[in-house]
């Protein structure tokens, strides 16, 4: 146990406790000093952070008053929002002040202190390993926390509670990219700039929604003066396919046979770029062999496109002279989502868009910090983008970490999907939350909620106990949020952005960061990670895990330079001015031969495809940007619930609701094999016939999503899935159900 004396603290409350926190510091805070004072005024003025909402990672300045943070703005000088917000950042400090924020550790609903809920945290979870082997607890975190945050809870529970198993829910949103980008360039290393969206003649986005998903990275696109063309490629007819100048309505989950089938097509046109294929490629003649087959009279009839929209778009990727293709979770999330990524990823490697402004085979992340979850966290990726598995990884993270290399795992972990299953199978026992809400956002909901009631015990850290996962626990863990705690994210464009701490958390909440360190000093593991004393000492410790790599951020001066450069992108290995740091403009990846790789494979139907009793096909989305993914945090404003409707609702065509008796308004049930829902019916269309379309956020929605998984990236496919609609009339003893079945052939027409 470290000495008490040695901390030499100023009179403060355990919330405002900056040091390392132990088990001995929470049972005794007064004999370190510790009380109920008021705690210390934080600078008068404006200080600066960076949004925790999506991947864009938008510049935002707080505005304080005695100290304490009570609005934002959007930062003018920000290079990667200029001055712009939407309207999650502008809402940004609501959530903090939600009634039912955390306060102190729950155990089974009621209030306990730290020291009895890390007693029993500790107890609990080490007899349950003496029990049935360390491997059988498990942790599930978050692309919505820290990097500090996540590389120490990567180390706590894999270094020094001896964890295997560790997943995060960038599992739902990224997965895919990550393994598309390793496999074609060696490293997960999105290759662009935000500068790209303004530098591009023709820019295509394929499964992507930006208009809604990312509102300042639309933004950006509008910022274009090359007067570009802009090509959505997406079942529905999106906000973003709108404001395009082609939007290819394609038949749900036929996107793999249409990229094919272009590749195809711009390679008969003399499209491709011989000079970079030759001298930066592998495998480009058994791909340009493999596409041959795909005709376009076989796409037309896969896609239901007709052949002058396929044509004009290989028209137009073909005069232009700087393409960019750019994806998310359309693409992500589908039953052969790698092979889709990789597909357009073959795109740009064929014509030679990459490395260039303007260019690249770009993957819009989901999360404010999934890129710093895909490298920092510790779950399926040892620290810093390494691998569990190479020897010589380990020793160097151990190195850098300055703990004995025995403790770090020489085995991959579970993915998410893994993890629930081994829940369900009996070989995992025990399972720490943390910043996620499963019970909502997880695919085939039920399924997830009964492997819950199986577990033995379930932790949930988080900054509400009221969420549908936190309302499962045995024990809840109150956490500070966004703007209540220090620490950096990573955005899409691979800037590393600094956030301050500009409030106080609420009651005995504590930062995720003192609650690992709380843990690990239970846990009786806390002098592994002495090191760790501060979010910038932690940052420190991650600078010396990305050495050498292609992440490698050595070159960073600490928080500072971030703060005064307006983020930094990786790599940086000097401490240069501020740039933009686009990948692979010399040509060379990160392969071993430093060549990127053409991947392909046969396009499969989607496991689940519309039959007699399940005709239609159920698509999921994003319902409105004043939305974020469960709504934990966006419906606490009253501003943010009176931009999206509150109502549940199914969009569908109007042939469709005629089909049905249905009209614009009345009350449906949908269904699928794993359960039904009612729903308000919106006629509309931007629904293809054969189509319905329903936003994510209602907690009922994913009853009805299946358990679908991409093989390579374990991603969830929410995007497909057998669905029917029946109308709901009333009748003498209530509600009764009216069955109208559409007949029509097992795809959108």
């Amino acid at each position: 146990m470290t000495n008490p004396a040695a901390f030499k603290l100023p009179a403060l409350s355990l919330r405002e406790w900056s040091g390392p926190l132990t088990a001995e510091l929470v049972r005794r805070p007064a004999a370190f000093g510790l009380g109920q004072v008021p705690v210390g005024q934080l600078p008068d003025g404006v200080s600066r952070g960076v949004c925790g909402f999506c991947s864009t990672g938008c510049g935002l300045l707080f505005h304080q008053q005695q100290g304490v943070a009570v609005n934002v703005t959007p930062d003018p000088t920000y290079p990667v929002n200029l001055g712009m917000a939407c309207p999650k950042g502008w809402e940004g400090l609501t959530p903090l002040s939600a009634t039912d924020r955390g306060t102190t550790p729950l155990l089974d609903g009621k209030p306990v202190s730290w020291h009895a809920a890390m007693t029993h945290f500790t107890q609990n979870f080490q007899a349950i390993q003496a029990k049935h082997g360390k491997a059988s607890v498990a942790f599930i975190s978050t692309g919505q926390m820290m990097c500090e945050d996540m590389g120490l809870l990567g180390a706590v529970a894999k270094f020094g509670m001896g964890m295997i198993h560790g997943d995060g829910n960038t599992r739902q949103c990224m997965a895919t990219s990550v393994t598309a980008y390793k496999q074609a360039f060696g490293f997960d290393a999105p290759p662009f700039t935000y500068a790209d969206f303004e530098a591009s003649d023709v820019i295509v986005f394929i499964g992507g929604n930006p208009c809604i998903a990312h509102p300042i990275m639309w933004q950006r696109v509008m910022q274009n003066r090359n007067q570009p063309e802009i090509i959505v490629v997406d079942p529905r007819k999106t906000e973003t396919a709108m404001a395009a100048t082609q939007h290819l309505p394609l038949r749900p989950k036929s996107d793999l046979t249409l990229l094919y089938t272009l590749a195809n097509l711009l390679i008969d046109a003399g499209a491709t770029d011989p000079d970079f294929i030759t001298q930066h490629t592998n495998n480009y003649d058994a791909f340009r062999e493999f596409v041959q087959d795909f005709t376009l009279e076989q796409c037309l009839a896969e896609t239901g496109l007709t052949a002058d929209a396929i044509q004009r778009l290989v028209k137009t990727i073909a005069q232009g002279k700087a393409v960019s293709f750019w994806w998310t979770m359309g693409v992500n999330q589908g039953h052969q989502a790698t092979y889709t990524a990789q597909a357009i990823i073959n795109l740009a490697l064929l014509t030679g868009n990459i490395g260039r402004p303007g260019t690249g085979a770009n993957s819009i992340t989901g999360q404010c910090n999934a890129m710093g979850s895909r490298l920092f966290s510790n779950t399926t990726n040892l620290i810093g983008g390494h691998d569990f598995l190479n020897p010589a990884h380990r020793e160097k993270v151990a190195q850098a970490l300055d703990i004995p290399v025995e403790v770090i795992p020489q085995e991959n972990s579970w993915a998410y999907d893994q993890i629930i299953q081994g829940i369900h199978d009996g070989a995992i026992k025990g399972l720490w939350i943390i910043a996620t809400n499963g019970a909502h956002s997880w695919i085939n909901q039920q399924h997830f909620r009964d492997a819950m009631a199986k577990l033995e015990y379930l932790v949930v850290q988080d900054m509400y106990p009221t969420t549908e996962t936190a309302q499962l626990a045995h024990l809840y863990l109150p956490a500070a949020g966004w703007g209540e705690k220090e620490g950096t994210f990573i955005n899409s464009e691979r800037r590393i952005g600094l956030s301050r701490k500009v409030r106080v958390a609420p009651g005995q909440a504590l930062s995720d960061f003192n609650i690992f360190r709380l843990v690990a000093s239970y846990y009786g593991c806390g002098t592994l990670f002495e090191n760790w004393t501060s979010p910038e000492a932690a940052f420190r410790m991650l600078q010396k895990c990305s050495a050498e790599q292609p992440c490698d951020i050595t070159g960073i001066e600490g928080y500072d330079m971030l703060e005064s450069q307006g983020g930094v992108q990786w790599p940086c290995t000097e401490p240069t001015p501020a740039q933009e740091r686009r990948l692979f403009a010399d040509g060379k990846f990160f392969t071993p031969d430093q060549r990127a790789n053409f991947r392909y494979a046969t396009p499969e139907t989607a496991p689940e495809a519309p039959n007699a009793e399940y005709p239609l096909t159920f698509l999921t989305g994003r319902g409105s940007s004043a939305q974020w993914h469960t709504g934990s945090r966006t419906n606490k404003s009253t501003v943010l619930r009176k931009l999206h409707v509150a109502e549940l609702i199914v969009e569908m065509h109007a042939s469709d609701a005629l089909a049905l008796g249905l009209q614009d308004g009345a009350l449906a049930e949908v269904s699928t094999v794993r359960g039904r829902l009612e729903a308000t019916v919106r006629v509309a269309p931007t629904v293809a016939p054969g189509c319905i379309f329903m936003a994510m956020h209602d907690s009922r929605v994913n009853l009805l999503t299946p358990s679908v998984f991409d093989p390579q990236s374990r991603q969830p496919s929410y995007k497909y899935a057998a669905a029917r609609v029946r109308k709901i009339s009333a009748s003498a003893d209530g509600i009764s159900v009216t069955r109208n079945r559409i007949d029509r052939d097992p795809v959108c027409s």
